[in-house]
């Protein structure tokens, strides 16, 4: 989930995009695959599909990243910046017009799942072997951890870490000065929180309209689910986009089945609505945080106006440091993650993002040379970091420090593991959490992690509970109303959906796969 899913001018990871398909994405697909000219040479422009907004300096960056573009593979970028808020809708008209790009930024968390069924993407399983320097940047694990049921590869992960974790960037400079410079559970954080509120006269956490289930559905961890950070080992899945939430029995993968059951039938979660509640109307969070997008919380983060925010555990939290000390001059920052120590935490290893070849008129060759390109390291510090000595330069332990505000959302183009550089603002306690999470071996290996559902069954259901979760559940996830009868009419506008229908196909699917991983 998310990954993520850092409120970094560029980022959030949360947004909604839907699918089309039928005769035409089957001649596109022929198409798309014959090269970006007749003559088989590469040419035209690879437009790309990105959430967020063109950043600074944008236009300089990409005149340089164009010209050798051009130089070297005879075609140029173009990406297409939409508003977190608008992103979903956009993307949506642009695949079922058949619009012509090759790209889009996609995941499970979007609307993948969709996408896949309307036949609206390219399977790209044959195709990273073509391209050495994409095969390099990504490991066998990786590519087997995205893999869908008949060795499809829907997409090119799109990754900086073996593992994800979401978790808090706080202002350590607010928690030494109140007491608490060493945070390492939730209950201290909460203290935290409420210390701020009372002395630092600022909103303790930054919550915005684009996180939703994040803050209480166990994936494995939810924000606010005290719960489920003492025992991150929980499975939670849907059958796409921001729909409905189940949780899987924790003895599935030893007695075969899944008994999956709606989200809210947790007591970590229903404590967490209970909790989410308290911080609305204690002030913890912005009253009208359900309101709030992205940018605008990234903007009053950076000037001072927040004492926390959602993190990732992709080493880029800290990054904003620079712009929050124009503002707040000692300000500095610090990452929690409050697991017990030795905790191994359930993953999937499936990317939080991935780019997606549009099969109704797209590019193949020219996505797949693109991607190419973008895995040398020149190539894509240019695109990721901006112009070396303007935006960037390099320092020791390939690190790099920021001389501008340019901020790419490389999430949705290039994160390539191993070309990733570390900001010198990384502070020690991210960089300690990054680190954990570059070894798979620091997770458990969720049973379902291979498990993506088919929605054919069900699609009239999944639309209908898609306007319930917006409708019912919006609501409590970010505290606006009373717990206890919100979740009553949550319940009720969810079996009128067709929960019960949804509820059997989940366990009828789950406890398929389960017995085909042990076969």
């Amino acid at each position: 989930m998310p990954s993520t899913p850092r409120l970094s001018p560029q980022l959030s990871r949360r947004g909604f995009l839907a699918a089309t398909g039928g005769l035409g994405a089957a001649l596109a697909l022929t198409a798309c695959s014959s090269g970006g000219s007749s003559g088989g040479g590469l040419s035209g422009t690879s437009t790309v599909l990105l959430p967020s907004t063109a950043p600074v300096g944008w236009s300089t960056v990409i005149a340089q990243v164009n010209a050798k573009l051009k130089k070297d593979l005879g075609f140029t970028l173009d990406a297409q910046f939409t508003a977190w808020t608008n992103y979903g809708q956009q993307a949506l008209l642009k695949f079922t017009a058949g619009a012509h790009f090759d790209t889009a930024l996609e995941a499970l968390w979007l609307n993948m799942s969709q996408l896949v069924q309307s036949q609206s993407l390219v399977d790209l399983s044959g195709e990273i072997g073509k391209y050495p320097n994409l095969k390099a940047q990504l490991s066998s694990q990786l590519i087997a951890a995205n893999t869908w049921s008949g060795g499809k590869l829907w997409g090119i992960p799109q990754v900086n870490s073996a593992g994800r974790i979401q978790h808090f960037t706080i202002r350590q400079d607010l928690a030494e000065k109140y007491g608490f410079s060493a945070i390492q559970d939730y209950d201290t954080l909460e203290r935290y929180f409420y210390a701020v509120k009372q002395k630092a006269g600022i909103t303790p956490f930054a919550a915005s309209s684009n996180s939703t289930f994040l803050y209480v559905v166990p994936g494995p961890v939810g924000l606010f689910n005290a719960q489920s950070w003492n025992d991150p080992l929980t499975s939670a899945h849907q059958f796409t986009g921001s729909n409905l939430y189940f949780l899987f029995d924790r003895n599935a993968a030893t007695t075969g089945s899944s008994n999956p059951k709606p989200f809210w039938e947790d007591p970590g979660c229903l404590d967490a609505f209970n909790r989410i509640r308290k911080y609305n109307q204690d002030g913890v969070i912005d009253a009208n945080a359900i309101s709030t997008d992205q940018a605008t919380a990234a903007s009053r983060w950076n000037a001072g106006g927040y004492g926390s925010i959602w993190a990732m555990s992709d080493g880029t939290s800290s990054n904003g440091l620079p712009t929050l000390q124009k503002t707040v001059k000692n300000a500095q920052l610090a990452n929690v993650m409050p697991l017990p120590a030795g905790a191994k935490p359930l993953q999937t290893f499936q990317a939080d993002n991935l780019v997606v070849v549009n099969a109704n008129g797209g590019d193949l060759d020219r996505t797949m040379h693109l991607q190419d390109w973008l895995s040398i390291q020149e190539n894509h510090d240019l695109l990721e970091y901006g112009i070396q000595g303007t935006d960037w330069e390099p320092a020791a332990g390939n690190k790099y420090k920021i001389l501008s505000q340019y901020a790419f959302p490389g999430f949705g183009l290039l994160w390539r593991s191993k070309l990733e550089r570390r900001s010198i603002y990384m502070t020690a306690s991210e960089e300690k959490i990054f680190d954990w999470a570059q070894d798979y071996g620091n997770f458990t290996l969720d049973p379902f992690a291979t498990f993506i559902p088919d929605i054919t069954p069900v699609k009239q259901e999944i639309a209908q509970m898609t306007n319930v979760m917006t409708q019912y559940a919006n609501p409590l996830y970010y505290g606006v109303t009373d717990v206890t009868s919100q979740l009553s009419k949550l319940k009720a506008a969810a079996d009128s959906a067709g929960l019960a229908k949804l509820q059997a196909e989940m366990a009828k699917q789950a406890d398929a796969h389960l017995k085909a991983r042990k076969s």
